[in-house]
This record gives structure tokens, C-alpha cells and sequence, in this order.
């Protein structure tokens, strides 16, 4: 099947090519009546669905679709089909786990802003250089 409302199988499947993480509850089991699913974008922000139970070919009505669509998955319509029907997932832009190169350590911004009181914005424009000299520096004069 391809395009219009899709079933309850299809959002279920979606989920698993595209490497959705099945929820559990506290105790390690499923969620109750529904089958809950998180995926962790780049830039830290997590979508979640989910998917009453059980996964049959129950089609979901036209305002539900749009919701899970585009409120929960993030996708087109398009997109959906193309992971539901040919295994191809949505392009998400690529994970990364690596620091922008001119980020500097949580810590030090910390210092900066809150003991050495250099502001939010001077800290932003910093080169890793910079911050340590201005630390440095800080910590160099004598208490008060």
C-alpha cells in the first residue's frame, strides 16, 4: 500500500526501519495499550509516537494521519511510504557525536560566566585560547 492514511501495522513498521526505541515502563515491560516509540534526533530533541494496540491493518482517519505525520514522525507523507514500503528511512541530517571544533568545555563557560564574570555573549565569540588566558588570569589575582 501507498499513500493516503496508513494503518496501524504500517506506523508500527515505519517505526522499526527507521530504528525507533520501543519504550518501557518502570519495570522493564511495554507500555500498556499502546506501543510507545522514541528516536533521538541530532541536536538533542527526541520525537515520540505511538501505536494503539494491536498493530493490525486498522487505518487511522484523515486528521489522526496528519497529526502522527507530521506532529509525531516529522515526516511527509512521501517519506513515510518510502520507509514503510522500500526500507528507506527519512533523512534526518547526520548524527553527530563530536563538539563543533570551537566549542569549548561546559566547565570553563561555567567559570567564565559565574566566577570570573565575563558575560554570556563575550564567552560565545571565545576561542579556547582566549578562555583560558581570561581564567588564568582570574585566578592569578590575589583573594579579596
Amino acid at each position: 500500500m501507498s499513500g493516503g492514511p496508513g494503518t496501524r501495522r504500517d506506523h508500527n513498521r515505519f517505526c522499526q526501519v527507521e530504528g525507533w526505541t520501543e519504550v518501557r515502563n518502570a519495570r522493564g515491560k511495554n507500555v500498556g495499550h499502546h506501543i510507545t516509540y522514541e528516536l533521538a534526533l541530532p541536536g538533542a530533541r527526541i520525537l515520540r509516537t505511538r501505536v494503539s494496540r494491536p498493530a493490525n491493518s486498522e487505518t487511522y482517519g484523515p486528521s489522526l494521519w496528519g497529526h502522527i505525520l507530521g506532529d509525531q514522525l516529522e515526516v511527509s507523507e512521501a517519506e513515510f511510504w518510502a520507509c514503510v514500503t522500500d526500507g528507506k528511512p527519512p533523512d534526518r541530517g547526520a548524527p553527530t557525536d563530536e563538539a563543533p571544533a570551537n566549542a569549548l568545555p561546559a566547565s570553563l563557560v561555567y567559570q567564565l560566566i559565574h566566577e570570573a564574570g565575563v558575560p554570556e555573549t563575550e564567552v560565545a565569540e571565545m576561542t579556547l585560547e582566549r578562555a583560558m588566558e581570561v581564567m588564568t588570569a582570574h585566578w592569578s589575582r590575589p583573594k579579596q
